[in-house]
C-alpha cells in the first residue's frame, strides 16, 4: 500500500470518527465565566444550591453543543462566606483566570466587599444577594457601573410584606433582625417605610449572626403585645427564632419572615414551628402553584424537574438566583461574545423581558435589578409545604 493510499484512508477514518463525537465536544473555543458562592460553612445553604444551579446548567449547555460552538467553562469559587475569602476569589478569577464576567456572591456583605474590585477591573458582576445596596451607589444615586443583582431587594420584601398587613388591617408591629449585612440592611428598610405604610414599629430587637437563643428579645416582644412579628435574617438563626417564638407561646401573633426564609429546608428544620409562618417568594419557589398562564410557568417548572432529578433534593430561592445571573451572562456571550465591555452593555441595554426564576427583568440604566415587588408571591407554610396566602 503506497503513503498516499495510506494517508487517505487516515483521512477518511477520521472524519467518520469525527461524526460520531458528539457535537458537544467539537468545541471552537472557550468562555470563561466565574463564580464565587458559600459553597461551605455558616451559610452554605446558600451558596450550596447555587453551585449545583450553575454547574447543571454549565453541563446542560456544553451538552447542547455551547454558545455559538464555544464551550462554556464555569470555575467556581468558594468564599466560606467570609469576605476576605470572597474578595481574593473575585480578584483570582479576575486577573488570573482571566474570567469575563462574575455571578455572585451569594451574601450582601461579601456582594459589598468585592463591588471595588469588579468596578476597578471593569468585570461584569451579577450578584445573588439581596441588599439594593449592591447596585445603588449612595454616592451618586446611581448604580454602579459594572455591577448587577438577581434576587429582588430588601426594599421590595418590605414593601411585599407591608402591603400584606396592611391589607389585613395590622399595623402595631415588632422587628426582630440578625446584626449582619443582610440583616441591617433589611432593618432599615423596615424603619424607613414604615411611615408610608403606617406601620407602627412598637419593638426593634437584634440578635448576633451566631446566636443559639433569642428568648430574652422575644420576651422583650412579647411584652409589647405587637399585631405581628416581622424576622429579617438568615440561615440557623430564622429557625432558632420560630422555635423560640412557638414555646413562648407567642404563635397567636402573627409572624412574618424574609425572602431569606425561601427554602424548603427551613421548615423541615422547624420541626412543625414555621406552620402559618407568612413570607415573600419567588415564583421558582412555588411553580406548580402558578397557573398556566403564568409567564414564568414554563421555566419555573423546568428547572424544578431538572434539579430534582439531578439532586434529588427541593429547590431553593437560592439556586434560582444562580439561574437567573447564569442566563443572563449566556444570553449576552451569544449576542456579543466574550468582550467584558460588551457584556455590561448588553445587561444593562438588553435584558428586557427576560423571564427568570425570580421574575420578569428589564434592566436599564437606572436599574441594574430590573424587578418589582409584583416579583413576589406572597406564601404561607401549609401543612409543612408553600402555599399561596390569601
Amino acid at each position: 500500500m503506497t503513503l498516499r493510499r495510506i494517508s487517505i484512508i487516515a483521512t477518511i477514518c477520521l472524519f467518520v470518527v469525527g461524526l460520531l463525537i458528539n457535537p458537544a465536544q467539537a468545541f471552537k473555543g472557550t468562555y470563561k465565566v466565574g463564580a464565587v458562592f458559600s459553597v461551605t460553612g455558616r451559610t452554605s445553604f446558600l451558596g450550596d444550591p447555587e453551585k449545583k444551579t450553575a454547574e447543571m446548567l454549565a453541563e446542560q449547555i456544553n451538552n447542547a453543543g455551547g454558545i455559538n460552538g464555544h464551550k462554556l467553562e464555569l470555575i467556581i469559587y468558594d468564599s466560606e462566606g467570609d469576605a476576605t475569602k470572597c474578595n481574593l476569589a473575585v480578584k483570582k478569577l479576575i486577573t488570573k483566570d482571566k474570567v469575563c464576567a462574575v455571578i455572585g456572591p451569594s451574601l450582601s456583605g461579601t456582594s459589598m466587599a468585592v463591588l471595588p474590585v469588579a468596578e476597578k477591573n471593569k468585570t461584569p458582576l451579577i450578584s445573588c444577594a439581596a441588599s439594593y445596596k449592591i447596585v445603588h451607589n449612595e454616592k451618586t444615586g446611581k448604580p454602579y457601573k459594572w455591577v448587577f443583582k438577581t434576587p429582588q431587594t430588601d426594599t421590595m420584601a418590605v414593601e411585599a410584606i407591608y402591603s400584606h398587613l396592611f391589607k389585613r388591617g395590622l399595623n402595631k408591629i415588632a422587628i426582630i433582625s440578625v446584626t449582619s449585612g443582610f440583616g441591617a440592611s433589611g432593618r432599615g428598610e423596615l424603619i424607613r417605610l414604615a411611615p408610608t405604610y403606617g406601620m407602627i414599629i412598637v419593638a426593634d430587637e437584634k440578635y448576633g449572626p451566631k446566636d443559639t437563643d433569642m428568648t430574652a428579645q422575644l420576651t422583650k416582644i412579647k411584652g409589647k403585645a405587637p399585631a405581628a412579628i416581622v424576622n429579617w435574617s438568615v440561615g440557623p438563626t430564622q429557625v432558632t427564632v420560630l422555635r423560640n417564638w412557638r414555646d413562648l407561646g407567642m404563635s397567636s401573633i402573627p409572624f412574618y419572615q424574609s425572602h431569606g426564609f425561601g427554602s424548603r429546608k427551613n421548615i423541615e428544620l422547624a420541626a412543625g414551628a414555621a406552620e402559618g409562618i407568612l413570607c415573600p417568594l419567588g415564583s421558582c419557589n412555588i411553580a406548580g402553584l402558578l397557573s398556566a398562564s403564568h409567564p414564568q410557568k414554563d421555566v419555573t417548572m423546568k428547572y424544578s424537574k431538572d434539579y430534582k432529578a439531578r439532586y434529588n433534593e427541593p429547590l431553593s430561592s437560592f439556586g434560582g438566583h444562580a439561574w437567573d445571573a447564569l442566563q443572563m451572562v449566556v444570553q449576552a456571550l451569544s449576542n456579543v461574545g466574550d468582550d467584558k465591555a460588551k457584556i455590561r452593555d448588553y445587561l444593562e441595554n438588553n435584558i428586557k423581558g427576560f423571564v427568570g426564576q425570580h421574575g420578569v427583568f428589564n434592566y436599564s440604566l437606572n436599574d441594574h435589578n430590573g424587578l418589582t415587588k409584583d416579583a413576589f408571591n406572597m406564601v404561607i407554610v401549609k401543612d409543612g409545604d408553600w402555599a399561596l396566602a390569601d
